[in-house]
């Protein structure tokens, strides 16, 4: 019986907790700091919803999609390419000068956080035997919950500070960790009873 896990196997957590951390950082903390937020850019309510719902909307629609594409070319790969256009479209969201582009780099986020959330997991259940799997698991709900808990925390201290843009800036150090602890794990092979993926369905989930 397994009692310690391996480098591997503490990498391939480390990266699943810094990027599960980023997609529920995001919806916890930005919540409080709408306010902030639609009187920086001038939003109207509507364009407000938009903000938090172009990501859920992306996000539910394509996680299936994601979970799927991991399994027919490597979850590693998947989940890799998820964390970097989460990176990305945080950094645009930070910048963002208007709502429009706003919304559009939390439609870009959506897309990777559909891309890297089940990869996550499943990265997690391929590197830890059975034994020691539920343990992994539990390690990383217990910090995806906290990092939840304390998001609406950080989002009051940072839209008090007039520094709202910080919420999505924040995300770039966590991805950036969770990419160089990928980079150091072995790839995976896609898996061989894999069904075809449905691209246009895909591309219409969101419609």
């Amino acid at each position: 019986m397994q009692s310690r896990a391996n480098p591997h196997q503490r990498r391939a957590l480390l990266a699943a907790i810094l990027a599960s951390s980023m997609a529920f950082i995001d919806s916890s903390a930005l919540n409080v700091a709408l306010p902030a937020l639609q009187a920086g850019l001038g939003a109207t309510g509507a364009q407000l919803l938009w903000v938090v719902n172009a990501y859920l909307l992306m996000l539910a629609a394509l996680i299936l999609f994601g979970g799927a594409l991991g399994d027919s070319v490597g979850r590693k790969r998947v989940f890799g390419a998820g964390i970097g256009v989460f990176l990305l479209a945080s950094l645009g969201c930070g910048l963002a000068p208007t709502i429009e582009l706003l919304i559009a780099a939390r439609v870009l986020q959506g897309l990777g956080g559909a891309l890297m959330i089940p990869s996550s997991l499943a990265r997690i259940s391929a590197m830890f035997p059975a034994s020691g799997r539920g343990r992994a698991i539990g390690t990383w709900s217990s910090a995806t919950t906290l990092v939840t808990i304390a998001g609406p925390v950080l989002g009051g201290v940072l839209a008090g500070a007039g520094l709202w843009r910080g919420i999505f800036l924040i995300n770039l150090p966590l991805g950036l960790l969770a990419l160089a602890a990928l980079a150091r794990l072995p790839a995976d092979a896609p898996v061989s009873a894999a069904p075809p993926i449905d691209y246009p369905g895909a591309a219409l989930a969101p419609l």
